[in-house]
């Protein structure tokens, strides 16, 4: 009876364990609609604070303050929750950075989500500011005009070449600033947003401001069925 006890206990310890999901997902609502994501765990840095902002409530009714159409739409500035109509955002941050998490396999396709910095020679990312990638696609012409652009001469991967033909992005961004999850459920929004009008600096002339959580629990198991994890 013992055995019988023991073994039941490691068999359930080890579905419990098996059940927990080996990656996070984040939640980002909008009036446009609501987007999930995937954080990647070969960004660990990068992942760990955006875990802390949304735990901390730090993204909560910042605003989409930078759209622009084929391209991204950016937000998490700080400076964006409660700012005046047709203020000029994108300066704002939490007095620290995120150093540069470049991994080669993670490119701007379509539906990453990015971390936004200002113009350091260390390309390191912003505590808050971040984006998802809209994009468009490129031809192989395009895609070799960017390989030509480049100082450092870094060439496209054939693979990745590929999405950006078929599924599109941002190339010229790659390995310049840190992608660091992508979305799984919800690109819609992306879209939507990206249809607003904005103003000379980019910024929507209606507010779009976002709620920002961990996606845990029954939404969790039902995200991940949906999305065939």
């Amino acid at each position: 009876m013992k055995k019988f006890i023991l073994l039941a206990l490691s068999f359930l310890c080890l579905n419990v364990f098996a059940a927990k999901p080996k990656n996070t997902y984040v939640k980002i609502s909008t009036n446009y609609g609501v987007v999930y994501i995937q954080l990647y765990d070969e960004t660990p840095k990068h992942r760990d604070n955006f875990i802390k902002l949304i735990k901390d409530g730090t993204l909560d009714s910042t605003l989409f303050h930078r759209v622009i159409q084929n391209f991204m739409i950016q937000g998490g500035d700080p400076d964006s929750k409660n700012a005046p109509s047709g203020k000029v955002l994108g300066d704002g941050d939490l007095g620290y950075t995120i150093p540069a998490e470049f991994v080669p396999t993670l490119f701007h396709k379509r539906g990453v989500l990015a971390a936004a910095r200002d113009n350091n020679p260390a390309k390191a990312s912003s505590a808050s500011q971040f984006y998802i990638v809209q994009g468009k696609k490129y031809t192989d012409a395009e895609l070799d005009a960017i390989e030509k652009g480049r100082l450092e001469g870094r060439k496209i991967p054939e693979d990745q070449r590929e999405v950006y033909k078929t599924i599109g992005g941002t190339p010229f961004l790659d390995q310049s600033y840190t992608v660091f999850g992508e979305v799984v459920k919800g690109m819609q929004m992306v879209d939507n947003i990206c249809t607003v009008k904005t103003d000379q600096n980019n910024r929507p002339l209606t507010d779009i401001p976002m709620q920002v959580s961990l996606v845990e629990g029954k939404e969790l198991r039902q995200l991940l069925k949906e999305i065939g994890k």
